[in-house]
């Protein structure tokens, strides 16, 4: 048995009483016989042709996203579920990449047909809702248990590039060794160039994924290596075995010290995965990756400055300083992930308590002199107010003055003397 959110019923028994037949399949019944949580559950429907028919059921559960029409899939918000309803179907190569595809909707098709199209075995484990059973048509149960990564069809895993980083996450983060044959398969598609094939975005949520839910992300940058993956991510290429070793380290200790914050997470870890990079090849590296330059600059600017903070001799200045840089909080985690003496860690901690109690550890200090102040001295709007602001700010974050009142005195000693 799957032990599944027992609120989904209310949704299976209407489709039930449509003469639907429910079959969550994929990653949420993997996840369950892993003993890990998912809030993402994917449902297959047979007995079904009308995706409006799928819609009118499914409206009174909440907000229905059918831009997957197309390819046969139905959005659902359920309380904090991501639930995906699809039609069975069958795809065929057409053109080149991970959309070339000519899908064929088939309600009627059974379920190993239907199944068989889908990457691993270990993604093609089912439980029949009616039924109450599990399907198992590829022995992806015995895989898990062997942990052991394998392809539903070895001919065709080719059509679909995506699979390349696909198997590679779904290895680093279940602890799963590669089947030969996916493997020899993948090392053919990584040779043939595949990966040029793919989107930036398809690359960024596989490689997030393997960053960030893996325990040992090293295992995952070390299967991409043997599988030549470096002739595409040719920045790690320039570094000497010392760096890539140590670089390996990092990530997995930076495995340990993920926030709550996916966001913040994703940062830090692409900021460890390249800190022994030059700054060009990690901005040509993240440019493999994202369109999202507020991302790249983010991961640059913890690059750039993570030598510039001496740990034993800070001052309040230099704190006040960095932080109108980047932020502190996700230098120190940063910080903690890259160094291994305790005396440094030790300073990190004595950073962060000062940053939490001059009130920049995620933020910059707020500026006491703002242009209006300037504006009720009497002087008019010009480009130099910016100059102006600027060595105000600098004075203030040097404890020149900590006031209002003190920063009024010193705005007309510099305006008027």
């Amino acid at each position: 048995m799957i032990d599944y959110p027992s609120k989904l019923d209310i949704i299976f028994d209407k489709l039930l009483n449509n003469s639907i037949k429910p079959i969550i399949i994929g990653g949420f019944v993997r996840d369950f016989l892993l003993k890990k949580e998912s809030k993402d559950i994917d449902i297959e429907l047979y007995g079904i042709k009308s995706f409006s028919k799928l819609e009118n059921i499914l409206k009174e559960f909440g907000s229905v996203n059918s831009f997957g029409k197309s390819f046969g899939v139905c959005k659902l918000k359920f309380d904090d579920l991501d639930l995906d309803f699809s039609f069975p179907r069958k795809d065929s190569k057409i053109s080149k990449g991970h959309k070339g595809f000519e899908i064929e909707l088939d309600s009627s098709l059974d379920f190993k047909t239907a199944t068989s199209r889908r990457d691993f075995t270990i993604n093609a484990i089912a439980f029949d809702i009616k039924n109450k059973k599990i399907l198992d048509p590829f022995k992806g149960i015995d895989d898990l248990q062997n942990k052991i990564l394998r392809a539903i069809n070895i001919d065709k895993f080719t059509d679909d590039p995506l699979r390349i980083l696909r198997a590679v996450q779904f290895s680093s983060r279940f602890n799963l060794s590669i089947d030969d044959k996916l493997l020899n398969i993948c090392k053919k598609m990584v040779a043939n160039n595949l990966l040029n094939e793919l989107p930036k975005e398809r690359i960024f949520l596989e490689i997030q994924k393997l960053l960030l839910k893996s325990s040992s992300p090293s295992s995952g940058i070390e299967l991409l290596k043997k599988l030549g993956a470096f002739n595409f991510f040719v920045e790690f290429k320039d570094l000497g075995i010392n760096d890539y070793n140590t670089t390996l380290k990092s990530i997995d200790k930076m495995s340990f010290l993920l926030t709550s914050n996916e966001a913040r997470n994703t940062i830090l870890m692409l900021s460890v995965l390249c800190h022994k990079l030059t700054i060009k090849n990690c901005e040509n590296l993240l440019l493999k990756l994202t369109t999202n330059r507020g991302l790249i600059n983010k991961v640059l600017k913890i690059i750039e400055y993570q030598n510039s903070l001496n740990f034993i001799n800070f001052t309040d200045y230099d704190i006040y300083l960095l932080a109108t840089k980047i932020n502190l909080e996700e230098f120190i985690y940063f910080s903690k992930a890259i160094t291994t003496s305790q005396i440094i860690l030790n300073n990190i901690l004595r950073l962060k308590t000062r940053a939490n109690e001059l009130g920049v550890l995620n933020t910059k200090a707020k500026a006491l002199l703002q242009g209006k102040d300037i504006l009720n001295l009497g002087i008019k709007p010009s480009k130099d107010f910016s100059n102006i602001l600027e060595k105000a700010y600098l004075a203030q974050i040097s404890g020149d003055f900590t006031t209002k009142e003190q920063a009024l005195v010193w705005l007309k000693k510099f305006l008027f003397t």
